[in-house]
């Protein structure tokens, strides 16, 4: 890799050895070449992170939620840290005065709001275990939470409370105090005093401990603070351990990174709050954003109106997940085939001239300024005009999206990854940098990284262009999986935590994610299907927004259920004559036949071997989604539930070819 540019060598590769696989060079970023950020002096535990902020910034705006006056909503209303600070203090006093100690767990379920933060804050106050219950997880998985973790309290958002109380009399085991973060009623109260437990609405509960005063206990770097429930593709949730240590250590990286670039987060900054607190992208996030002093604005719950409190919030960094950002694309796309000849036109004039003079090498605001200001300042004024950075996370973001919002969204758009095991973020690409379009860009600059070669599935670490599962070493890493030691040995091997993820680094020292370990299947003629990196082949189609590929080792060929693109099919149907609604042409044999020949001719242009092409599909006009279970909270694909689900279209097309 003689281009290295940001990243840099720290260890040589190692060959095979002793039936253990080969491993790539050690490669940590550029921008931690002479050693890792050292930790940010005073900030041992999460608790730090918001005191220190406190008593620096006691009067700025922390957190803020939309006033509703006569049902509209209104302007957003702050409270500063200082008054968040006493309200978590309150709320702290009250969970000791429940017999709750330092080393409990705290269970905490429901919608992103100012509650869930001072709840979090006050379990970081009294070292106490934060366990966020999973609001897309359904009542099986946060029964199964609560007694996995043995959590003993509980806040909880007012709608979710029925969900919650269908968790008794099994959860009573263990949990004992239920907080609403709005208020109850009488018939909820004496339903769960039958099974021994107690139940507050919010105000309530702040008066419970307030002739107490309780002692913060001293919190230590290596103290958990947050045991994270991944849903996983398969099997149980898997609890994951996050010590202080892997948060404070991530924020010193994140600093360095962000300086690094010259986008450091400042008082001013503002984040919208909508990505779920119970996801590890969005909590550290936060966690950021609180360790600068700056403010955090929630949304009202729905995604319809996600659009309409971005403009009233008017955030400085965004960040997504792709769905969000397909939806802005799809939205922007119609607008400007419905704005009439000229518009489009001077749009299409705009944008080339734009993308032409970023591939060159220019940064985005001086690619072509007048653009910006004539044609792509309407773009920016929907997301309400003051976002400089757009991040992507959790799941891989089509190429073709990313490089149209670099185009018009006249600032950075960033695409990151990283597991909960890992802290969030552990790569992110960085502005500026055209030629790391489609990859998740370096490493951040507190962790070091390498690939094994996984021969059965031909990925070779050593090669010219290195392949191989990312393996991850640092101090991010989490503490292990909570009473699951058997499953922190198969991904923890000599320091390193083995992701399960295929990478490739790029000649500029960034890394594509390029398949998934696990998803491999073998076809009846012996042949192995890598199957996550065909979807991304053929998923990057503007007419297709989600794919799945299916094969088995009783079939010669693969097979496929497709969401199409509503917009690009509709518009194929009537330039071709093919007439019905939606529904019906996702029926239609015509578009089907479209729609394969698509697909194939993607697969001839990556030259992919014949028996990687798709022979049939099934077109689903509903977009895959967590309601049928078919996809996880973060959109990964559950594969075993699609095909208990299509199982009947699935042998159908195997019968019909």
């Amino acid at each position: 890799m003689a281009q290295d540019k940001f990243i840099v060598e720290v260890e040589p590769a190692k060959p095979s050895q002793n039936g253990k696989p080969s491993m790539g060079a050690v490669y940590r970023s550029l921008f931690a070449k002479d050693g890792f950020p050292p930790p940010i002096p005073g900030l041992d535990s999460c608790w730090d992170i918001f005191r220190l902020s406190v008593e620096t910034y006691p009067n700025n705006r922390m957190l803020g939620r939309r006033e509703i006056v006569d049902g509209k909503p209104g302007k957003y209303v702050w409270t500063s840290y200082k008054e968040v600070y006493d309200i978590v203090i309150k709320v702290g006093n009250s969970i000791r005065s429940c017999g709750v100690d330092e080393g409990d767990k705290c269970g905490i379920y429901g919608a992103n709001c100012p509650e869930w933060i001072m709840s979090m804050e006050a379990c970081n106050a009294h070292g106490l275990y934060c366990v966020p219950l999973y609001d897309t997880l359904g009542a099986g998985a946060v029964e199964f939470i609560i007694n996995h973790a043995e959590v003993k309290i509980a806040f909880v958002e007012e709608k979710k409370l029925p969900e919650l109380l269908k968790t008794f009399p099994n959860a009573a085991k263990y949990l004992k105090t239920v907080v609403s973060f709005g208020n109850v009623t009488p018939q909820q109260k004496e339903d769960v005093e039958k099974c021994g437990v107690a139940l507050y609405s919010w105000d309530e509960f702040l008066q419970l401990g307030s002739e107490k005063q309780f002692d913060l206990p001293v919190k230590k770097k290596e103290d958990i603070c947050t045991i994270m429930y991944t849903s996983g593709t398969t099997g149980d949730p898997k609890g994951v351990l996050i010590s202080n240590n892997s948060i404070v250590t991530l924020i010193a990286g994140v600093q360095r990174l962000l300086g690094s670039v010259n986008e450091s987060l400042t008082v001013d900054d503002v984040y919208l709050s909508y990505l779920p607190l119970a996801h590890i992208f969005d909590r550290v996030i936060e966690e950021c954003f609180i360790n600068h002093g700056a403010s955090i604005g929630f949304w009202r719950g729905d995604v319809k109106l996600l659009t309409e409190d971005i403009g009233e919030l008017k955030p400085t960094i965004f960040c997504a997940v792709p769905r969000v950002l397909d939806r802005i694309y799809s939205g922007l796309q119609q607008k400007i085939s419905s704005g009439g000849r000229l518009k489009s036109t001077l749009f299409n004039l705009a944008y080339a001239y734009k993308h032409y003079n970023l591939k060159k090498g220019r940064k985005h605001f001086e690619a072509s300024p007048l653009s910006d200001k004539v044609v792509f300042s309407k773009v920016k004024e929907g997301l309400g005009g003051k976002v400089r950075l757009i991040l992507s996370g959790a799941a891989p973001l089509a190429a073709h999206v990313e490089a149209f919002l670099r185009v018009v969204a006249c600032c950075h758009v960033l695409q990151g990854y990283g597991l909960t095991e890992t802290c969030a973020g552990t790569f992110v690409s960085l502005p500026n940098q055209y030629d790391m379009l489609g990859t998740v860009g370096p490493p951040v600059p507190n962790v070091d990284v390498c690939l094994e070669s996984v021969p059965e599935m031909a990925y070779d670490a050593l090669s010219s262009t290195p392949r191989g599962e990312v393996c991850v070493r640092g101090d991010t890493l989490f503490s292990g999986y909570y009473k699951r030691e058997d499953l922190t040995k198969e991904v923890m091997i000599d320091g390193w935590f083995h992701t399960g993820d295929i990478g490739e680094w790029q000649p500029n020292g960034s890394l594509k994610i390029i398949d998934r370990k696990k998803n491999i299947f073998k076809l009846s003629q012996g042949e192995y299907v890598a199957v996550e990196n065909l979807e991304n082949i053929y998923g990057n189609n503007p007419v297709i927004d989600s794919i799945w590929i299916y094969g088995n080792s009783f079939e010669s060929f693969l097979v496929a259920v497709l969401n199409p693109n509503q917009r690009a099919v509709e518009q194929w149907a009537q330039q071709n004559g093919v007439s019905g609604d939606f529904d019906s042409l996702c029926e239609n044999p015509k578009v089907k036949e479209y729609i394969l020949g698509e697909l194939t001719k993607a697969g001839k242009e990556k030259k992919l071997k014949g028996f990687e092409f798709i022979k049939a599909v099934h077109l689903d006009p509903q977009p895959f989604d967590m309601e049928r279970d078919l996809l996880t909270p973060t959109f990964k694909k559950k594969r075993p539930q699609l095909l208990k689900y299509y199982k009947d279209v699935i042998d159908s097309m195997y019968k019909t070819k």
